[in-house]
């Protein structure tokens, strides 16, 4: 029972770390305005779930929630990932998507 109390303040504690977060990043760029300074990208849909992925890894002892939401940010970012890798994204990516793939696997068959 306290494991799931514990589990719940660390969610309440991740969500309220993010909406600060968000209300700060939407006040600040009604005030200096991001995109006007070469910085677009800091208010992007994509970035925000970044953030959240981020901070919900940082403050939940649970890290499963972080886990999807990184997955997810990947994903929709893939593009960026296999030019930040270059030309080793030929053999690099696909490798380690198939060792998390069996790594997931076997914990979820443990």
């Amino acid at each position: 029972m306290t494991a799931k109390a514990s589990n719940h303040k660390d969610t309440y504690r991740a969500v309220a770390v993010f909406l600060a977060l968000m209300g700060i990043l939407y006040l600040a760029d009604r005030l200096i305005g991001f995109a006007s300074h070469g910085l677009p990208w800091v208010m992007q849909k994509d970035t925000m779930l970044l953030y959240a992925a981020v901070i919900f890894l940082w403050f939940k002892s649970d890290k499963s929630v972080g886990l999807v939401l990184a997955g997810i940010w990947l994903i929709q970012n893939i593009g960026l990932v296999v030019s930040l890798l270059g030309q080793m994204s030929g053999y690099l990516l696909p490798a380690a998507l198939l060792l998390i793939g069996i790594l997931l696997y076997w914990l979820s068959s443990r």
